[in-house]
């Protein structure tokens, strides 16, 4: 039937993080680690999409295992984010640099090797000119995604390795390569804004702006550590809107700030009929990190704001409610 389009769902999560007393929590009597606590909640959801993208806010870099400030964690987390049913990583980000030159290439082995893909770091330029932009064919869908971040906290990028940044000059050039591609849509991971600020800066409004015009389809954000609003931009040409999602916020974490518990989880539903391709549906709902101070289990769990696990403390109750209203108040999605 010519009126049935193929479709394609996106599932994107926020800050995969790893902080000190994830690792603890993690640690078993014989030196391994196990995290199969963490996503066993939120797998189903993770399954019904057929591409689960997320934004690996750490090295894989070997021990020692550390926390904040500069991340690197244990090869375990990795293997159950693969288990969880998460298909693409961003990479860029401000941590990507934490284990230098050898946390940036381990990092990038052990996704490979996971049959994991990994976006927005390098080896080098042959290896940046091999795989990016990331182009995905699902369903008869053709996805290029772009990758980038603001900066590595000071740290300098070791010749040959690149990390992505949002360098305007880069980023057309880049969508140059990636319409070559033709792709039918042009989705860019963005690490930008500030952290624990609720509402994007004007930087970033005017960044996603500017790469709309530049020919990108939609915008996915983080590094802020908390939620920020969801904008649907009308196209100029089509009738399909561009999705914005500033900042997703943190998808597991140990950070206990208010809103700095709960994470955005969006899903794109993209529809392609003939040679053009629009945004079909934009969903979200909202998860909660139980952390091991308030689990029965002293694990770390991620948990779907419309779940209350039997086994959940009624403390861990009430913070779970708590953190959820503030953010039910405040999130909506805007036409802007």
């Amino acid at each position: 039937n010519s009126e049935l389009g193929k479709r394609l769902t996106l599932l994107f999560v926020g800050d995969l993080m790893q902080h000190q007393a994830q690792i603890d929590a993690a640690r078993q009597p014989d030196g391994t680690y196990d995290y199969s606590h963490c996503f066993s909640l939120v797998k189903d959801d993770i399954d019904r999409a057929d591409l689960a993208i997320g934004n690996l806010e750490v090295t894989l870099g070997g021990k020692p295992y550390r926390g904040y400030p500069q991340f690197s964690a244990p090869d375990e987390y990795l293997h159950v984010i693969h288990d969880a049913g998460f298909d693409i990583l961003a990479t860029a980000n401000n941590h990507s640099l934490d284990r230098r030159r050898k946390g940036l290439e381990r990092t990038l082995t052990l996704i490979d090797s996971a049959g994991l893909t990994s976006v927005g770091t390098y080896r080098d330029a042959h290896d940046r000119q091999e795989r990016y932009p990331l182009l995905v064919e699902k369903n008869g869908v053709r996805i290029a995604f772009l990758c980038a971040t603001y900066g590595t906290n000071g740290i300098g990028i070791t010749a040959p390795n690149i990390v992505n940044s949002l360098d305007r000059e880069e980023l057309a050039a880049d969508i140059r390569v990636a319409r070559a591609m033709k792709p039918d849509a042009l989705i860019a991971l963005l690490h930008w804004g500030n952290e624990y600020q609720q509402e994007p800066s004007e930087e970033q409004l005017d960044l996603a702006q500017w790469l709309i015009g530049q020919g990108i389809d939609h915008i996915i954000g983080s590094h802020p550590h908390v939620i920020q609003p969801i904008a649907r931009i009308p196209h100029t040409e089509y009738p399909t809107q561009h999705a914005v999602v500033y900042s997703l916020g943190n998808y597991i974490s140990n950070m206990s700030i208010v809103h700095g518990d709960v994470g955005l989880v969006v899903e794109l539903v993209l529809e392609k009929i003939g040679s053009t391709t629009r945004l079909k549906s934009l969903d979200h709902h909202h998860v909660w990190t139980e952390r091991a101070t308030l689990s029965r289990t002293g694990k770390f769990r991620l948990i779907p704001a419309d779940t209350i696990p039997i086994d959940l403390t009624s403390y861990g109750r009430f913070r779970m409610k708590q953190a959820l209203e503030l953010e039910r108040q405040r999130i909506g999605v805007s036409t802007q």
